[in-house]
């Protein structure tokens, strides 16, 4: 079976074809700059690769509700262009193939719980931290969603005593991406990330937000695994004090045999950086399985017509 998978991302789109082993056969990058620009090179790409379905993994905020009029939206986006964009609808209007749909960071957790560090489990979260952060999570076997969905990102943190610093986030200031993300270690410390790997006060600092952050998902959500990726998390030197910590944070209250085996509850991506796109091949996997197929010969004269409207 060939599957399409696009990961949406605010600085680059990723679009790959494979199949429901996991296997990528074809994977390029495209720059996200505006619709009118970038839509049409991600429908040139899969134009002649005849996927079956595709799996669409978003930045956000999204819609992922299939009962709402505005479900496949891009919404309040800090992009501009791409406030309030129809990008479900846009590709259907042209490829005409069942989608599946969600956040980029749901879409890296459902990469890992089929082909990862979590594969098997029911209940795992997935944390990115980089240019911003954001959580997948998946509870009781579904990809958590609600009103919209998680946006662990900006849960509220207490500043350590010794930290003035006012915090990034524009609308929290001292939340988790206010405080963590590499922009926020960039401002505090005067360097990106990657030029501060032999300081170790910067990373006990990271290490004391993540592990508040972490606890909080723990008594909330109780996961039995959580996956920690992103550029931040490049620096490996983060885990051992991540854990350590984490067990001061939850100060003995929960004791449970993987509370007690740290090292494989808290762990990095599995996957290569390809945990996004490995979900997305899930989400068409599960697409395709779930919806029927459209009539090919009535879209190929209407995507014909689409896609000449944003030439």
């Amino acid at each position: 079976m060939i599957l399409g998978a696009l990961e949406a991302g605010g600085t680059k789109m990723v679009c790959a074809v494979g199949n429901e082993k996991g296997e990528i056969f074809d994977q390029v990058s495209i720059p996200t700059t505006d619709p009118g620009e970038t839509i049409p090179k991600i429908l040139a790409y899969f134009a002649d690769k005849d996927p079956e379905a595709l799996g669409v993994a978003s930045f956000g905020p999204i819609d992922p509700d299939p009962e709402s009029e505005t479900y496949g939206y891009i919404l309040s986006t800090p992009k501009i262009s791409w406030q309030n964009y129809d990008l479900l609808g846009n590709l259907k209007k042209s490829l005409g193939i069942p989608m599946g749909f969600d956040t980029d960071v749901n879409g890296s957790l459902l990469g890992e719980v089929t082909y990862g560090s979590a594969k098997g489990l029911s209940d795992a979260v997935y944390i990115t931290i980089g240019t911003g952060i954001g959580g997948g999570v998946m509870s009781g076997g579904k990809l958590l969603h609600g009103m919209l969905h998680s946006e662990l990102g900006h849960i509220r943190l207490t500043p350590r005593p010794d930290d003035t610093y006012r915090g990034k986030c524009p609308f929290h200031g001292t939340c988790f991406e206010g405080l963590a993300a590499g922009p926020a270690i960039e401002e505090r410390w005067g360097r990106k990330a990657f030029e501060l790997a032999d300081r170790d006060e910067v990373w006990e600092l990271e290490a004391y937000y993540i592990a508040q952050a972490l606890s909080d998902l723990i008594l909330i959500l109780s996961p039995k695994k959580i996956i920690l990726g992103g550029g931040v998390m490049h620096q490996e030197q983060l885990f051992p004090l991540i854990r350590k910590k984490v067990k001061e944070e939850l100060n003995g209250y929960l004791d449970t045999a993987l509370l007690r085996d740290m090292d494989h509850y808290i762990v990095p991506s599995a996957l290569n950086d390809n945990q996004g796109i490995l979900g997305c091949l899930k989400l068409a996997f599960d697409a395709r399985t779930t919806l029927p197929l459209p009539n090919r010969s009535l879209i190929s004269s209407s995507a014909e017509s689409s896609f000449s409207s944003f030439s």
